[in-house]
């Protein structure tokens, strides 16, 4: 049985394909149009879904979608009555799309399987939001039994859901319901600090280990009450998002010393400090909510989604301070995610279809999920095209690409199928020297084309993550912070009264590429089974220096998504300073390249 599962209309629109309960395929729609966070209907990732499952023009049995649209355009029209006639200009601009297309979801499910040539199946589901993130937590992981814990903005009235799956089974035990949202309090957070909601979240988790915590008493005392189960009551008198069109007001700004930084402007110390504070508060309440989890369900294990599972610092304290003996976070904790967890709640809960999990093991396939490109076809595009390349021989491709990292090469690598959620895991990636002490600066401003004090992220080997990090497990997905182990650091030679750029070039480890301010790292484990040959190229990388760890960075630059064609590759390879671009087995140099102009 084919089940197409899809997101849409917020942001990360997606879709994705189960059959008899196995993940076929799932993909982002902004990698097919190249449209940051697209958030319109995902037809290119139908059509995705469709292609590689080979599903004929009847061959759907089912479409599920992530949320229930009544439901939450009943919840926008409640909270634009309850406050106005403020809020009157937001209502004005969300009715028109409420009534033009989201309220009409299965008409656009009808036409986009048309435009794909397929014909729409008898069966349509709607799931509700955090039911869709919870079965993406559950159904996908190890466990047979767990307890499960959904943390976002807002789905149609849930903010956060504890949950609990038994084998084919998902129940869920409570909610906290709109307006009081951690999710939506960090992204009140990243909107004064000025950044962009939902999309900016984790650059305020990067930014926080270079503030201090000055306003975390400040958040307390005005902004949230915490209670001990990790439930919160936000004080709405500060906040904009019920009824107005930015995420805080002006008592938000006289709270925290005047107004919010402007986007691009100078990132200063009160930006830092906080980020530094509500990362502090963040990661409390998801501590009271994961004891709380335990307390509630009594299980041993614990599944996290939602896009609040995205935040990898908090993600790690919950690993080492959490009393449930195993955590799984689905990698697509987000928006993206809903659509597969929407498939998998039909086929198993609502069908009652068994599952099986080893207790080891996820579903995810390594979360390469998405589009690839043999070699042929690779091979098609460079000679088409006249870009010069070389083909690099099985035996030799991971010893070659070793040694240019070596020479102190950055590299853009694609090859096998592109990832589902919002982190490159060597399939589309930017690669390089993790023991060099100018690739951060190097990669940031003249690659990446992103803010100075963005941490980037190693990979090593699965099997010797402990020697390099205070980390005792896994950590395929990149969603784990763990420390640098103490014997690898180095003492900044100056600190005091740095600034925040001054400070991100400070050699800090002996892999300082990828050791953040505070001694942390984003650490991503890769496992032979699961993509051998990005293992092969970090034990290549390791034999020849004796460093078993590399730089990895997804492969886009600022403002646009992560490639998914050799196409994509080649024209974001061209339009940075990248020295190498790996397309399956071919490798091309810069030097040998036409001018960017006849890209």
């Amino acid at each position: 049985m084919n089940i197409l599962g899809i997101s849409a209309f917020y942001h990360d629109s997606a879709a994705a394909l189960i059959r008899d309960g196995e993940i076929i395929a799932a993909a982002q729609e902004e990698r097919f149009t190249r449209k940051k966070h697209d958030h319109s209907f995902p037809t290119a990732a139908i059509r995705y879904c469709m292609t590689r499952g080979d599903v004929s023009a009847d061959g759907l049995d089912a479409v599920v979608f992530y949320d229930k649209p009544i439901l939450k355009f009943s919840r926008v029209l409640q909270t634009h009555f309850a406050v106005a006639p403020r809020g009157f200009g937001s209502f004005v601009r969300a009715i028109p799309l409420w009534l033009k297309q989201k309220l009409w979801t299965p008409l656009e499910i009808e036409k986009s399987l048309a435009a794909c040539g397929r014909r729409m199946p008898g069966n349509v589901y709607f799931t509700e939001h955090h039911e869709a993130h919870a079965a993406s937590a559950f159904y996908p992981s190890p466990f047979e039994r767990a307890a499960i814990l959904t943390i976002d903005g807002v789905g149609e009235w849930a903010c956060t859901s504890l949950a609990r799956g038994d084998e084919s089974a998902l129940q869920v035990i409570k909610e906290q319901h709109f307006p009081h949202s951690l999710g939506l309090l960090y992204s009140a957070f990243t909107y004064f600090t000025g950044f962009k909601v939902n999309s900016g979240e984790y650059k305020l988790m990067g930014l926080a280990p270079y503030g201090e915590p000055k306003y975390e008493r400040t958040i307390r005392d005005h902004l949230v009450d915490i209670r001990q189960d990790g439930s919160i009551r936000l004080n709405l008198d500060y906040f904009g998002y019920l009824g107005g069109l930015t995420m805080t007001n002006r008592r938000f700004a006289d709270l925290f010393g005047g107004p919010r930084r402007e986007p691009e402007g100078e990132i200063t110390a009160r930006e830092a400090d906080l980020a530094r504070s509500i990362q502090a508060v963040t990661e409390e309440i998801v501590l009271r909510l994961v004891r709380h989890a335990h307390e509630e369900t009594g299980e041993e294990n614990l599944c996290l989604a939602g896009g609040v599972a995205l935040n990898c610092v908090a993600n790690g304290r919950v690993i080492s301070e959490s009393p449930f003996r195993r955590v799984w976070i689905q990698p697509a904790a987000g928006d993206a995610g809903g659509a597969l967890g929407a498939a998998l709640l039909v086929w198993h809960h609502l069908m009652k279809n068994e599952r099986e999990a080893d207790g080891v093991h996820d579903k995810m396939r390594g979360a390469c999920l998405g589009p690839q490109f043999e070699d042929e076809e690779i091979e098609a595009f460079l000679k088409e095209r006249g870009y010069p390349a070389r083909k690099l021989e099985r035996g030799e491709w991971a010893r070659t690409i070793a040694k240019r990292i070596d020479d102190g090469k950055v590299i853009g690598l694609f090859q096998g199928r592109m990832e589902f959620g919002p982190r490159a895991l060597g399939n589309r990636s930017i690669i390089g020297d993790a023991r060099s002490p100018v690739l951060q600066s190097r990669m940031n401003l003249k690659i990446k084309n992103r803010e100075s004090f963005r941490p980037f992220a190693p990979s090593c080997m699965v099997e010797r993550v402990g020697d390099y990090f205070d980390l005792d497990e896994p950590s395929p997905y990149m969603l784990l912070v763990a420390p640098v182990k103490e014997r690898l650091r180095k003492q900044p030679v100056q600190e005091s009264g740095a600034s925040v750029v001054d400070r991100c070039n400070q050699v800090r480890s002996d892999i300082p590429a990828v050791t953040h301010v505070d001694y942390s790292a984003r650490v991503q484990t890769v496992d032979k089974d699961t993509n051998p040959r990005y293992y092969e190229l970090i034990e290549a990388f390791e034999k020849l220096t004796g460093c078993g760890v590399i730089v990895n960075t997804s492969f886009n630059v600022r403002g646009e998504p992560i490639v998914c064609t050799p196409e994509d590759a080649y024209k974001c390879f061209m339009r940075t300073q990248m020295d190498d671009l790996v397309l399956g087995s071919f490798l091309l140099h810069r030097e040998d390249q036409p001018e960017v102009g006849d890209v």
